[in-house]
This record gives C-alpha cells, sequence and structure tokens, in this order.
C-alpha cells in the first residue's frame, strides 16, 4: 500500500520561496496523476497541481506562472516549486496519487 508523506513547508515572507516534497513509499508513483491540492482556513479544499506518468501538467488559474509540479519517478517523489508566494497562498498543502491516496498535509504560511 502507498503511502505518500509530505515535508517541505514553512514561514516564509511574501515574494519569497518554498519548495514542496510528495515521496512515496511502498510502492511507485505509476501511472496516472500525481497533484497537490491545499485547504486554507475555514475553506474547501482546492486543486493547485496535477502531473501526469506522460509530464504533462496543470495548474490553478491562481498559480500559474507561480508554481511548478515535477516528479523524479526514481525517487518516488512529487515536487511542488512556489516561488512569488503570497499571503492568499497561505494554507495546509496535501500531495495525492491518483485522487485516491492522500498525504498527512503540510503548512505553508506566508507573511510578514
Amino acid at each position: 500500500q502507498v503511502q505518500l508523506v509530505e515535508s517541505g513547508g514553512g514561514v516564509v515572507q511574501p515574494g519569497g520561496s518554498l519548495r514542496l516534497s510528495c515521496a512515496a513509499s511502498g510502492g511507485i508513483l505509476g501511472i496516472g496523476f500525481m497533484g497537490w491540492y491545499r485547504q486554507a482556513p475555514g475553506k474547501e479544499r482546492e486543486f493547485v497541481a496535477h502531473i501526469y506518468s506522460t509530464g504533462s501538467t496543470n495548474y490553478a488559474d491562481s498559480v500559474k506562472g507561480r508554481f511548478t509540479i515535477s516528479r523524479d519517478n526514481g525517487k518516488n517523489t512529487v515536487y511542488l516549486q512556489m516561488n512569488s508566494l503570497k499571503p492568499e497562498d497561505t494554507a495546509v498543502y496535501y500531495c495525492t496519487r491518483r485522487g485516491i491516496t492522500w498525504g498527512q498535509g503540510t503548512q505553508v504560511t506566508v507573511s510578514s
């Protein structure tokens, strides 16, 4: 059974950068998509980015041009590079494999 563990969250000032990692254990990333979602306090979980086994990607409009999702199949790891961070990016970020398996989340706080 695949398990996902996120890391890399933290506190950063507006305009700063963070890179999140999602390591899969107990299996491989495989076919289908890997993705990042986020949930801010009092809000529903929302889509951030997907990456497919073909390498194709898609992004939420709110992060397009600032965030980049990538995957390293050899390391069974997916990354989310987040640049030009804004206070509204503050949320718990979750990694998912095919929308079925989810990690425990990592907190990202953007604040001056």
